[in-house]
């Protein structure tokens, strides 16, 4: 389960770690457009942040329940009290980017419907809301900044096993 802020690199790093794992990754923003059938950016637009939202906590929910995978959670995912509730049973690692970095990930996206208007405020009224979220929820934190998805799975595979690397935080 991998959580963390727009721009810290979950949908990334999820993919590298479930190759090197041999398995396969549920992003959760990535099912909720395919069950909505338009993107992310559409539906906070057209139908509303409520509505993503009750979407966003389906597909956790039931990505919790039966996914095998690796599990890239939406940045906003866990503001949900149940998916709060849910993660506590898992292994949850929090991607943490500082907020230059996230900010140059992330940039002017339109698709990033919560970053609208100026970004780089908007980014940093999220982190600062939701980084102790993040910190309250992770077996371990991993930082991302200025390293390359690759180094960031070498991080978190000895979590997995219950062994500790320097990077990773537990």
């Amino acid at each position: 389960m991998l959580i963390g802020s727009p721009g810290s690199g979950k949908s990334t790093v999820g993919e590298a770690l479930a190759r090197r794992l041999g398995a396969d990754l549920l992003c959760t923003d990535t099912e909720i457009e395919r069950r909505a059938g338009k993107p992310v950016g559409d539906i906070f637009i057209e139908d509303g942040e409520e509505r993503f939202r009750a979407l966003e906590r389906e597909v956790v929910a039931e990505g919790l329940r039966a996914w095998e995978g690796v599990i890239a959670v939406g940045g906003g995912a866990v503001l949900d009290q149940d998916t709060r509730t849910d993660l506590a049973d898992h292994h949850v690692v929090y991607l943490h980017v500082e907020f230059g970095e996230a900010a140059k990930r992330v940039g002017m996206d339109a698709a990033r419907p919560l970053l609208s208007g100026n970004p780089r405020t908007q980014l940093r009224k999220l982190l600062n809301e939701r980084l102790p979220v993040y910190e309250g929820l992770a077996t371990v934190t991993v930082p991302t900044t200025g390293f390359h998805p690759e180094e960031i799975v070498d991080s978190i595979l000895p979590t997995l096993t219950g062994q500790s690397t320097g990077r990773a935080q537990q």
